[in-house]
C-alpha cells in the first residue's frame, strides 16, 4: 500500500513514553476477571518497555510497601483463575489525608510513577483523592460485579456473577417445582438491580424486586391474584438492597397476601463473586487493562477505562463516581410481562 509506513511498536512508544515503572492493584472486593485485567497489564507494560510492579491487598499493600515486581512468567496462567492473585482489601487507613500521604511517599521510594486501579467506586475514590493530593496518574478498570459504575456498559465480572446467579437459579427451581414452593433467592446488588435484572430474565423469574423500582410488591400480587392460569411454584428475585427489604422481609410480606403458600428464601451470597470468569469477562479485561496501560504510559491521568457500544472509552474518575448508571428498566418490564 502506496505512503503507509510501518514503525515497530517498541520504537512508536519509546518517543511517547512518560513513564519506567507502573504499579497495578486491586482493591475492594473481588470479581471473576481481575486476574485476566492484572496478566494485561503485565503483558502490555513489559511489550511498550516499562516495568510493573504488583501492590498485593489494594491500598493497605501500598501503606505497608508490599511490593512484587511483575514479569510475563508472572501472569502465566491465570486468565481462567477467580480472584486476584494479588489479593485485595478495604484499607480505613487510607480514607485519611496522612494515610495517603504515607502512601505516596512508599510508592515513590520504589519508583512507581503511575498506577493502575482495578475496583469499584471505593476504588476509584481513593484514587481521585490520591492524584489530587500527590500527583501520581492513576487510571482505573472497573472491577466489581455489581455493574454500577459510570462509564462502562459493562464492569469485569458481571456476566460471570449473572452466569452464576442463573445456574444456581436453576437448580433451586428443580426443588422448588418438586415441593411446589415459592422461593424467594437473593442476589448481590446493595445500591443496584443489575445484577437482580438479569438473573432474574436468564431463569424466567415470576417477579424482580430492584432499589431502582418501587411498589413491586403491589404490582406482583394485584398480577397472581388476577391471573387466570395456576402455577404450582414461583421463583422471586430479590437484589440484597431492594427499597421493600431483604428477601426475608419480602418473604414475609407476600405470604400474608397468599398464607396459603410455602415460601422460602436463598441467599446466594459470595459464591456470585467467585469460579471462573466467563468469556465474555475475560475479554473485557483483557482490553480494558491493555487500553489502560497504554493510555498511562502517554501521560493519562485521572481517568477510568470502559466500554461503551464495544468501544473502549475513557471518563473522568469523578463522572464515573458522582454520576448514576441507568438500570435497564425496560428488562424488569419485560420480565413483567412474560410473567402474566
Amino acid at each position: 500500500m502506496r505512503g503507509f509506513l510501518l514503525i515497530p511498536i517498541t520504537e512508536f512508544w519509546f518517543d511517547l513514553q512518560l513513564m519506567k515503572r507502573i504499579g497495578v492493584f486491586c482493591s475492594g472486593g473481588d470479581s471473576p476477571g481481575m486476574n485476566a485485567c492484572i496478566r494485561a497489564v503485565v503483558r502490555t507494560g513489559i511489550a511498550l518497555d516499562a516495568e510493573v510492579i504488583g501492590i498485593r491487598n489494594g491500598y493497605q499493600g501500598m501503606l505497608d510497601g508490599d511490593f512484587i515486581r511483575l514479569n510475563s512468567g508472572s501472569v502465566s496462567n491465570i486468565i481462567q483463575v477467580g480472584g486476584t492473585i494479588l489479593k485485595t482489601s478495604r484499607c480505613k487507613d487510607f480514607l485519611q489525608k496522612e494515610g495517603r500521604a504515607k502512601a505516596a511517599k512508599k510508592l515513590r521510594e520504589e519508583g512507581i510513577e503511575g498506577l493502575i486501579c482495578i475496583g469499584g467506586d471505593g476504588t476509584y475514590t481513593g484514587a481521585m483523592l490520591f492524584e489530587a493530593e500527590h500527583g501520581i496518574p492513576c487510571i482505573g478498570c472497573p472491577g466489581t460485579i455489581d455493574n454500577d459504575l459510570f462509564g462502562t456498559d459493562y464492569t469485569i465480572g458481571f456476566h460471570t456473577a449473572v452466569n452464576t446467579a442463573m445456574e444456581a437459579i436453576d437448580r433451586i427451581r428443580d426443588t422448588a417445582e418438586s415441593h411446589a414452593r415459592v422461593f424467594f433467592i437473593e442476589v448481590m446488588g446493595r445500591h443496584s438491580g443489575h445484577l437482580a435484572l438479569q438473573a432474574g430474565l436468564a431463569s424466567g423469574a415470576e417477579g424482580i424486586f430492584i432499589p431502582e423500582k418501587t411498589n413491586e410488591m403491589q404490582l406482583i400480587v394485584q398480577r397472581l391474584k388476577n391471573r387466570k392460569r395456576k402455577k404450582a411454584f414461583s421463583i422471586f428475585i430479590v437484589a440484597e438492597g431492594d427499597e421493600e427489604g431483604r428477601a426475608f422481609e419480602i418473604a414475609n410480606e407476600f405470604q400474608k397476601s397468599f398464607p396459603e403458600t410455602e415460601t422460602r428464601v436463598s441467599v446466594l451470597g459470595y459464591i456470585q463473586r467467585g469460579g471462573s470468569p466467563v468469556p465474555e469477562d475475560r475479554i473485557l479485561a483483557t482490553r480494558l487493562g491493555c487500553e489502560a496501560v497504554q493510555f498511562l504510559l502517554k501521560g493519562g491521568k485521572n481517568m477510568a477505562a470502559g466500554i461503551i457500544g464495544n468501544q473502549i472509552q475513557m471518563t473522568p474518575l469523578q463522572e464515573t463516581i458522582q454520576k448514576k448508571k441507568d438500570v435497564p428498566l425496560d428488562i424488569w418490564a419485560i420480565n413483567e410481562l412474560l410473567s402474566h
